[in-house]
């Protein structure tokens, strides 16, 4: 009994080593665009499997939505980073970034149409369950779900990480198929309370299910080290917030995915 209990150990042993988060650049377009996104998916999982779009803050895709594409992989799911901007198109300043991120945001229909690009991509393979499917986005990223869902995508949920609040036509929200997710910092300067209140009267016009959740003592960025630990500067990482942030997307797609 001992050996064949310490051969299944081994095997037991075996199996969690071959265990493997994998990756691999993919290359597709929107257009005539040639985009390149991050694909991430742990190789133990046998089967379709829930797929989650991960959207990039205003430099691009960057290692951190390369990290988070890597987490969400280890929970089971699909994920795939995606590129708004342009193979080859990084920022290398935040000044070159807030330009780039504006010609988006002032263009929400090109906006919507980089996005759903990346979605088709990521419902196209062949691992995903594509009736199972969200979409996660961080600052600039966040925006951009919100704009994915406003387009009327056939997706079960998208989660807003710290992004841009307006709404800029509020009778888009009667599109919206998906549920919504909003975690945002309490202390952000970048939404107004007129710009929260205006997408909150927006979900409701539109019958959405939708969920907001306010961090106290959090600014900006509060999910990115990057940015630093000085709040007094408007964007900071918030340990808390980050850690209260990705359970509550979690427990999400615990309810979304069933």
């Amino acid at each position: 009994m001992r050996s064949l209990a310490m051969v299944m150990m081994l095997a037991l042993g075996a199996s969690a080593a071959s265990a493997e988060v994998r990756t691999k650049v993919v290359e597709y377009k929107q257009g005539d665009t040639v985009l390149e996104g991050y694909l991430a998916w742990d190789d133990a999982v046998k089967g379709q499997r829930p797929g989650v779009l991960v959207v990039h803050q205003w430099m691009g895709l960057t290692d951190y939505e390369k990290m988070r594409a890597q987490q969400l992989a280890g929970l089971g799911y699909v994920a795939f980073a995606v590129d708004v901007y342009g193979k080859g198109v990084r920022p290398k300043t935040t000044a070159e970034a807030g330009a780039l991120a504006g010609k988006y945001k002032s263009d929400r229909t090109l906006l919507r149409s980089r996005v759903t690009a990346g979605l088709a991509a990521l419902r196209g393979n062949d691992m995903v369950d594509a009736k199972r499917i969200a979409a996660i986005g961080y600052c600039f990223g966040g925006t951009a779900v919100l704009e994915l869902a406003r387009s009327g995508a056939d997706i079960a949920g998208v989660v807003c990480f710290h992004g841009g609040l307006d709404a800029p036509n509020p009778d888009d929200g009667k599109a919206i198929k998906a549920r919504v997710l909003i975690l945002h910092g309490a202390d952000d300067p970048y939404s107004s309370p007129k710009d929260i209140a205006a997408l909150q009267q927006e979900l409701r016009a539109g019958g959405v299910d939708w969920q907001m959740v306010l961090y106290g003592g959090a600014v900006h960025a509060f999910t990115q080290k990057a940015a630093g630990s000085d709040a007094s500067k408007g964007a900071a990482y918030n340990a808390g917030a980050d850690a209260r942030s990705w359970q509550a997307m979690r427990d999400f797609f615990s309810e979304i995915f069933k």
